[in-house]
């Protein structure tokens, strides 16, 4: 097969749940552990950091990922999903798996496989799994798909766990409130392993302390032992001052990731990094700055607060719940613009009234479906929009969306590009 051919195969023969949504969500891990089983146990020749939760996953661990690789470790990354290219996903310091790889393997593979009837996520991990044992990284960060406890990645043995931020999500699959969707979460830590939790949320601190007591797993709160200072913006970086209470010393860090929301994911990576220190890894304050600073440039990473032209302003973030919403909004405060307008597209099985709610109401809206089977049709989402106050016209596509919004913007407007992942993934392509 040609690697087109081998990347239809994986997308239209296998549940894919980015595209078909809960029917692709197997609620066991038996295919992964089938897979793993097959390929000889990958999963058990590798170190790892396991990175969960709601919102800042996918930043914190591509943030780890450049600290390592800064840190001379050959250092693999498996995220999802992808934004253009599928071999976003697998990365050894910051470079996709090669095409040549994913052919490969799934030639030698597919026989067997198809005995197994996994998904496409669990494929996925299967490959990242394999290909970083045989590449000898050092240490891989894997983010959680989905959830925690019964997510495909969770048949590893981290050296660390990182949880970030808890908030309403998938509530259909993971539960309906904050305490189940940690519990899912939570599912993650392991025995006698470190476990960092980024925030600290009244509502679910209970969840995750008694998880790690009843394994026997030291926790910590990052943002009790990492407090932010100050944090400012100049141009491109977002400078933050940062107090290591444990050592009682500030050090001043510049983020190329502008989101203020990672004001809320750096405390728990400087603390996942200090674990990692204590567990033998050499790692310098120096190389920890130098990283920072060039995440998106060391890891390829994507669709976080990311410009994509200028003149008009168009950003493009992938914030799709109602905590993702708000920091966008907040982010969005810090630009002076005369006119707002908004390119919206978003999946058609999460309620998203709340989502509407929030939302400008003197903002132009740009209605479009993403080219998903789970996008919600322009004109449902424009009917929604309608009952919360919101008006503007609609779209087949997000490159249409897109398109009218900058023939239509004056040189100072603001165009903001989000609603869903897959939004941002066609304008990205665009």
């Amino acid at each position: 097969m040609t690697y087109k051919q081998t990347l239809e195969y994986l997308f239209t023969k296998l549940p894919m749940y980015q595209r078909i949504g809960a029917a692709a969500y197997k609620a066991d891990l038996n295919n992964t552990i089938a897979i793993c089983n097959a390929l000889g146990n990958p999963e058990k020749k590798l170190k790892c950091v396991h990175v969960a939760g709601t919102n800042g996953k996918g930043s914190s661990s591509h943030m780890l990922a450049a600290i390592l690789q800064q840190a001379g470790y050959k250092t693999g990354l498996y995220t999802s999903p992808h934004l253009v290219d599928f071999r976003e996903r697998i990365k050894i310091n910051g470079k996709q798996i090669p095409q040549t790889e994913v052919i490969k393997f799934v030639e030698t593979n597919k026989e067997a496989f198809e005995k197994i009837e996994p998904s496409f996520f669990e494929w996925t991990v299967g490959l990242a799994f394999d290909y970083f044992v045989k590449e000898e990284v050092d240490i891989a960060v894997i983010e959680v798909g989905l959830g925690g406890r019964l997510d495909s990645t969770n048949v590893i043995n981290p050296v660390a766990c990182l949880i970030t931020n808890i908030s309403m999500d998938h509530v259909n699959l993971l539960g309906d409130t904050l305490p189940k969707i940690a519990e899912e979460k939570a599912g993650i830590i392991k025995s006698r392993t470190p476990v960092v939790i980024s925030q600290t949320q009244l509502e679910v601190i209970s969840v995750f302390n008694n998880k790690a007591k009843q394994l026997k797993a030291p926790i910590e709160f990052a943002d009790k032992n990492f407090k932010i200072l100050s944090s400012s913006y100049n141009k491109d970086v977002l400078t933050v001052e940062v107090l290591n209470k444990k050592i009682n010393h500030t050090t001043r860090y510049e983020l190329d990731l502008q989101g203020s929301y990672q004001l809320k994911n750096l405390p728990g990576v400087l603390n996942t990094v200090d674990i990692l220190k204590q567990k033998g890894f050499m790692i310098e304050e120096k190389e920890i700055t130098t990283a920072l600073k060039q995440v998106q440039k060391m890891t390829g990473f994507k669709g976080r607060w990311q410009t994509l032209s200028l003149k008009p302003l168009v950003i493009a973030d992938t914030g799709h719940n109602e905590e993702g919403i708000k920091e966008v909004l907040e982010n969005l405060k810090r630009y002076t613009y005369t006119k707002l307008h908004i390119v919206l597209g978003v999946v058609n099985d999460k309620d998203i009234s709340k989502i509407l709610k929030l939302l400008p109401k003197d903002a132009i809206y740009y209605f479009c479906k993403a080219s998903i089977p789970r996008a919600l049709d322009e004109n449902e989402l424009s009917l929604l929009a309608k009952k919360a106050g919101l008006t503007g016209k609609t779209f087949k596509t997000v490159p249409e969306a897109i398109e009218k919004a900058k023939k239509q913007a004056k040189v100072k407007d603001l165009i903001f590009v989000g609603g869903s992942t897959f939004t941002v993934a066609d304008a990205m392509v665009y």
